[in-house]
């Protein structure tokens, strides 16, 4: 069953003193990926989470499922074709949330790539990724190149090269996986922090954790105890004695968002910055996204800022790019700043430190996971899955790279398209616009049906109300900072639609979860802090 919070005491019940054989604090991409992948090996499965699922990295990347071109130039062959690779299978398993986004890399006189270097690159990067021959790189004039994105500077463009990347919502990925492994019998509990390991004769054996939301203490027991806590991994390494030898080191990456009309792309590009760095600039539903930067963070790890050095980097990466444009600080209507954690090497700048995942197993049996990249969550699941295979002496093949997610009841990729069309016409009696249609099959693929019915039903007055029942009763939602950051992305992306929509919202979780008046302050005033947090920088 999805997780409901409506049901929320009946799964934190249904976990507590009883043995599990695989047991995950941390609720982002990685978790949800070992979840799933060790509950359809026959696991029994419960997964923790300390405040909402995907509430750190795994809602504060790129939001691309791409096979990093730039780590061919460190000679990382295996990553990018490994997460090349992984493209392909997230895009069959979930082709409404995983769509494909051509990417232009323009050429540049003195620039990272010449035109020798990035069409050989281009071409091994889809030999490695093994790309469909409709999607392979093509080599473009700097004619064409200017036909195809006319906003880049001409004087220095020499060139492009075209090829295939895949856009996505982290953050929705992220709960489309757990959903799926609760579908299949794991049991995932947001806001339950792990309080402390439990041992028995010097191996791990469970945590205690405390409920946030009632304060109340739980007991969980577990066979294997995975650490998938992304930032915080060496944090319970340290609780554990087992720091030692690798450490994470953690770097930042920012994102802003300007209107469209600000910065009006045709499609996405991937390019140059003076410094020697490559940045992204991808339009989405109305806006365009730019980034990311990285640099190297050891402030708090619960909360990193957008400063306002790390706007006027990417702004400048954007003016000198696209001279047409000119984007000023005010022209940020949002940002947002996530933590990469990656393993240290000493002498190495952030750019350089390999992306590539690690697994640490303890003495006490305490299996860490960390490191990677988005795109390779599964293989990371998967490496965890077939340690705890190995020491349970038992051969289960691993399922995941065919198990559709919720909400993906397509069996070919070109339905997804067909499934929007007949949604439009239906929608267009409402006087639902048709950027709204697309918006809700890209985010919930088949779901929207549901969430239509509810809107129908119900007779709500924005789509948003029936979005919330919906993320309230499938998706674990209990705050409204999850629903309008990681349920819906429109903190992000429709940050203008939330100050109109707040109140309305704030009736369904009134109505669901019985708020009280000092709830309903308490949680608007936090959500319009965040999204004054989004264009107040310093």
């Amino acid at each position: 069953m999805p997780y409901s919070v409506l049901y929320r005491e009946e799964l934190i019940h249904t976990i507590t003193g009883n043995e599990v054989d695989v047991l995950i604090v941390g609720g982002g991409i990685t978790g949800a990926g070992i979840a799933l992948d060790a509950v359809s090996r026959g696991f029994s499965v419960a997964l923790i989470e300390k405040t909402d699922f995907a509430s750190g990295t795994s809602s504060k990347s790129t939001k691309l499922i791409h096979g990093g071109l730039r780590y061919l130039k460190n000679l990382e062959l295996k990553l990018v074709r490994d997460t090349g690779l992984e493209r392909a299978v997230a895009f069959r398993n979930a082709p409404h949330l995983v769509r494909p986004e051509k990417m232009l890399l323009p050429l540049i006189e003195n620039g990272t790539y010449g035109k020798r270097a990035a069409s050989f690159g281009l071409w091994l990067y889809d030999l490695l990724a093994m790309v469909r021959r409709d999607d392979r790189r093509v080599m473009l004039s700097k004619k064409r190149a200017l036909s195809v994105e006319p906003l880049l500077r001409n004087d220095v463009v020499t060139g492009a090269g075209y090829y295939a990347e895949y856009r996505t919502d982290d953050a929705r990925l992220t709960i489309e996986v757990l959903k799926t492994a609760a579908q299949r019998g794991a049991v995932a509990v947001n806001y339950v922090a792990c309080e402390e390991l439990i041992y028995d004769e010097g191996r791990v054996v469970g945590v205690k954790a405390k409920d946030v939301l009632s304060n109340q203490n739980i007991t969980i027991k577990s066979k294997y105890v995975v650490n998938a806590t992304g930032p915080w991994a060496d944090q319970l390494r340290e609780k554990d004695n087992s720091l030692k030898h690798k450490r994470l080191h953690l770097t930042k990456g920012v994102h802003i968002v300007v209107e469209k009309d600000k910065f009006p792309l045709n499609q996405s590009v991937y390019f140059d910055v003076d410094d020697g760095r490559m940045i992204f600039a991808i339009p989405r539903l109305g806006v365009t996204y730019i980034g990311t930067t990285d640099t190297f963070y050891e402030g708090e790890i619960n909360a990193p800022d957008v400063r306002l050095a790390d706007v006027k980097y990417l702004l400048q990466a954007v003016n000198a790019m696209f001279p047409s444009v000119q984007l000023v600080v005010k022209d940020v209507i949002s940002s947002w700043s996530g933590l990469r954690p990656l393993i240290h090497e000493e002498g190495k700048s952030p750019s350089e430190i390999s992306r590539t995942d690690e697994m640490f197993v303890s003495t006490s049996g305490l299996i860490s996971i960390t490191g990677g990249k988005l795109t390779g969550y599964r293989l990371m699941a998967k490496k965890v899955v077939r340690h705890i295979c190995d020491k349970q002496k038992v051969t289960r093949k691993c399922r995941t790279r065919r198990i559709r997610l919720v909400g993906a009841n397509f069996k070919r990729a070109r339905e997804v398209n067909d499934f929007f069309r007949k949604t439009a016409v239906f929608l267009k009696k409402s006087n639902i616009p048709i950027a709204k249609t697309n918006y809700l099959v890209t985010t919930y693929g088949t779901q929207t049906e549901e969430i239509v019915a509810i809107y129908k039903e119900k007779n709500y007055k924005y789509l948003a109300s029936a979005e919330a029942q919906f993320s309230i009763q499938k998706e674990g939602a209990c705050t409204l900072e999850d629903f309008f950051v990681r349920r819906t992305g429109k903190l992000f992306f429709e940050p203008d639609a939330i100050p109109v929509e707040i109140n309305e919202v704030c009736k369904v979780f009134i109505q669901l979860l019985h708020w009280e008046d000092g709830k309903v302050k308490l949680e608007t005033e936090k959500l319009l802090n965040l999204l004054k947090k989004a264009t107040d920088f310093k």
